[in-house]
C-alpha cells in the first residue's frame, strides 16, 4: 500500500465583492491557496502570479526536495510580482497570501509553505488543528498577550496582514509533516476562517467523506454567514491505494 493525495477545491466571490481576487490549485501532489490584495485588478494579478509560480511543482518530488522546491517557487512568485509592479507603478502595494502543501512522491512526507493570513488546518483522529500562524496585526497582539484569540476574531483590524508576497523580502514559514492515512487537510482564504467557526469547520470535515462536497459545504456556510469576502476552500485527503493502482 502507498499513500496518495486526493484533492478538491471550490472558490466563490462571496456576496459583497464584485470580483474574486483568490486563486487556487488542487492537484495530485500540490494544493495551494492565494488571496490577492491591493486593489481589484492588482489583487487578481498577484494571486494569479503566485499560483502560476507554484503550480509546476505538481509532480512527484523527492522528500528532501520538498522545502527547497517550495522556497524556489515562492521566490519566483515574489520576483513575478516585483516585475509586475515595475511594469505599472499603479500596482504598487499589491500582494497576495500563499499557503501551499506539496506531497512527496514517496508518500512519506508533506511540506507546507505559508505567508499571510490564509490558513492550513489538519484533521487527524477526529481533532482539528490550525497548523499555520496568521501573519496579522491581531495575531501579534494575541502572541503578546494584549488580547485573547476570541477577541482577535472580532477585532476591527483583524484583516491587517504583517507580511505577504509583495515583491519584497519576505520570511515564509516552512514545515514538514509525516502524513498518515485518513489525514484531511484544509487550506482556505480568510473569507472562510473569518466568518465560520472552527467547530463548524471541523464538523463539516468530519462529516463529508467526499472532498468536493465538503469544500462546497464550507463555502455555502461562509455565504450563509454573509459572504463578505472572497471564499476559497481546498480539501486534500491522504488515502491508501494499492501498488498496481498507484502505478
Amino acid at each position: 500500500m502507498t499513500l496518495k493525495l486526493r484533492s478538491a477545491a471550490v472558490t466563490d466571490r462571496g456576496l459583497i465583492r464584485s470580483g474574486n481576487q483568490d486563486s487556487v490549485h488542487a492537484g495530485d501532489w500540490l494544493v495551494a491557496v492565494a488571496d490577492g490584495m491591493g486593489g481589484m485588478a492588482a489583487g487578481d494579478l498577484a494571486s494569479k502570479i503566485a499560483i502560476e509560480a507554484i503550480a509546476p511543482l505538481d509532480a512527484a518530488v523527492a522528500d528532501d526536495e520538498l522545502v527547497p522546491r517550495l522556497q524556489a517557487a515562492v521566490e519566483t512568485a515574489s520576483a513575478g510580482i516585483r516585475q509586475a509592479i515595475a511594469e505599472d507603478p499603479a500596482r504598487e502595494g499589491m500582494g497576495t497570501t500563499l499557503t501551499a502543501l506539496l506531497f512527496a512522491g514517496s508518500g512519506a512526507a508533506i511540506a507546507l509553505a505559508h505567508v499571510g493570513d490564509s490558513r492550513a488546518y489538519l484533521l487527524r483522529g477526529g481533532a482539528l488543528e490550525q497548523v499555520t500562524r496568521d501573519d496579522t496585526f491581531v495575531q501579534m497582539l494575541v502572541d503578546e498577550g494584549v488580547i485573547t484569540a476570541e477577541q482577535a476574531a472580532s477585532h476591527p483590524r483583524r484583516a491587517v496582514v504583517t507580511q505577504a508576497l509583495q515583491g519584497e523580502n519576505v520570511n515564509p514559514a516552512y514545515q514538514v509533516f509525516e502524513p498518515q492515512t485518513g489525514d484531511r487537510w484544509l487550506l482556505c482564504s480568510d473569507g472562510l476562517s473569518n466568518v465560520v467557526r472552527a467547530e463548524s469547520i471541523a464538523e463539516v470535515l468530519a462529516t463529508y467523506a467526499d472532498p468536493q462536497a465538503g469544500a462546497q459545504r464550507l463555502v455555502d456556510l461562509a455565504i450563509r454567514a454573509g459572504g463578505p469576502d472572497n471564499i476559497t476552500v481546498v480539501i486534500g485527503d491522504i488515502t491508501e491505494v494499492t501498488a498496481d493502482i498507484a502505478e
